[in-house]
């Protein structure tokens, strides 16, 4: 739960975050506050009006969470292809952000070279490391401060491969991408 919450932006945090009191106080006030007020809460002509209310609100704390729950533009927008060049290599585009890495749509990958571009678009630092069967180079990144890049070049050979966050227990929280070549 707390992962999803750090990928939120502040204003969806904070959008969240109010309507869920409203939702909390509501439930409260109809449960605590107004039985010890009116004993026969919410009365015989009271109650269809009590039942449009929970409906409502209960509504709109849905509503709350499918439109600020969900992912911006800008972290849809980051995911792009792998571009094939002759000279270095194959550059996959990653970017990292609490606690998530986002890898284009990787299919048919063979064996050789690869350059990953490292995006950290989150708050906090990140790095990008590889394990696998077959890596030669340096499988790991420096630490990318937010809003830093770095770039991963290794060689791959055929086989499975995990790419994650080395730093903390970023791994242990999600931040993590499978990857198969050949």
């Amino acid at each position: 739960m707390l992962h999803v919450l750090a990928g939120l932006s502040t204003g969806h945090k904070l959008g969240l975050g109010v309507v869920g009191a409203v939702f909390i106080a509501f439930a409260l006030s109809a449960s605590f506050l107004a039985p010890r007020r009116w004993p026969d809460f919410p009365g015989e002509h009271g109650l269809s009006p009590f039942v449009i209310a929970c409906f409502v609100v209960f509504a709109g704390m849905l509503a709350s969470v499918y439109f600020f729950g969900k992912e911006s533009e800008e972290a849809k927008g980051a995911e792009a292809a792998a571009v094939e060049s002759s000279a270095g290599g194959t550059t996959v585009k990653v970017t990292e952000k609490e606690y998530r890495i986002v890898l284009p749509t990787l299919k048919g990958l063979k064996h050789g070279r690869y350059v990953f571009t490292v995006h950290n678009a989150g708050k906090i630092a990140h790095n990008l490391a590889i394990t696998g069967p077959h890596v030669s180079g340096n499988p790991i990144t420096a630490t990318i401060k937010p809003g830093g890049d770095a770039t991963l070049k290794v060689t791959l050979g055929a086989g499975k491969y995990v790419l994650f966050c080395a730093i903390d227990s970023h791994r242990k929280l999600g931040m993590q991408a499978k990857l198969s070549v050949g």
